[in-house]
């Protein structure tokens, strides 16, 4: 019984660390997060390089492959140029562009 009762208590514990692994509808997965992180670097890296966009004022936010741009920009210009540069990041799926004309 003993032996049994460890088992079920392993049992519970690797249960409960694929339970927090997984993905849900709130919250990403580690590999998700790790997905998020990267395309976030990504984006900010473009936004930083392009002379239209200032990197400065834009706020990247990722989860679940979708980007959400935020913050304010200088001209309209800039606003759909950072969303072109978000769209064509490896890795995204879609976009929310946020983003105020100031």
């Amino acid at each position: 019984m003993n032996k049994f009762l460890q088992s079920l208590a392993v049992v519970a514990i690797l249960g409960g660390s694929v339970a927090a692994c997984s993905s849900t509808p709130k919250n990403e997965s580690t590999g998700e997060y790790i997905d998020s992180a990267t395309i976030t670097t990504k984006v900010k890296a473009q936004l930083i390089k392009d002379p239209v966009t200032k990197a400065s004022q834009i706020s990247v936010e990722t989860f679940k492959d979708t980007v959400q741009l935020s913050g304010f920009v200088d001209t309209a210009a800039a606003k759909t140029r950072a969303e072109e540069i978000a769209r064509a990041t490896n890795g995204v799926r879609a976009v929310k562009n946020d983003l105020v004309v100031k």
